[in-house]
């Protein structure tokens, strides 16, 4: 019997027992995922979210609406950052405390006019707490895919706990599936040569997580 013989006889007797008058594409799945897992209140959640980001190597702030200039230029300047790149949507405020050059998220740039910015700056869709994972959603204050890749240095802004939700299925509910979605969890890292963890391959080295408060 060839492969392909074989693989059409397996889905034959998977579907054995589905009524003829029905087609696998109208079977219906069952999609009563879990939602909540435990009885946590919306602040031991943020809790959460904090924990996972830093066990993904993430470095994470917490700071209040009036302070974020100020953070975000501090964390520009222990970084050493001389340029940063923003979405174009990003409130111009964020960015006001720092006099970092900066460049507005545009397609006219190349990936190596991006691999010359010091940091990128932006928000996002939304944090999973369960997992420690943001999700970008292109939106215009977030930019596009390639400015929260190419950049060693991302500096990401969460609403808190606006932006904040606490499992995958709750993420899914609120996402746009038609959008690019980006989903990070933590600094990009790898550890496929010699189980040794490299950082930077397909991302930034450093991730800063600044979870401002509503």
């Amino acid at each position: 019997m060839s492969s392909r013989a074989l693989v059409m006889a397996r889905i034959r007797r998977a579907l054995a027992d589905v009524p003829r008058a029905e087609t696998p594409s109208e079977v219906a799945v069952d999609r009563t995922y879990h939602r909540v897992h435990g009885d946590r209140t919306t602040a031991e959640t943020v809790d959460l979210l904090a924990e996972n980001l830093a066990d993904y190597r993430a470095i994470v702030h917490r700071t209040t609406a009036s302070d974020l200039p100020a953070l975000i230029a501090s964390l520009l300047t222990a970084r050493g950052a001389t340029s940063v790149v923003a979405p174009s949507g990003l409130p111009a405020e964020w960015l006001s405390a720092t006099d970092v050059v900066r460049l507005t998220d545009s397609p006219d740039q190349t990936p190596h006019d991006l691999d010359d910015v010091s940091s990128v700056v932006t928000a996002c869709a939304l944090a999973i707490a369960e997992t420690g994972t943001i999700v970008l959603d292109a939106d215009t204050d977030q930019g596009r895919r390639r400015i929260s890749l190419v950049p060693d240095h991302h500096i990401c802004v969460i609403r808190v706990p606006a932006q904040v939700v606490d499992s995958v299925p709750q993420a899914l509910e609120r996402l746009d599936p038609a959008r690019p979605l980006t989903w990070i969890s933590g600094p990009s890292a790898t550890s496929d040569i010699e189980l040794d963890r490299v950082e930077g391959v397909h991302g930034p080295r450093t991730l800063e997580a600044v979870l401002v408060a509503d």
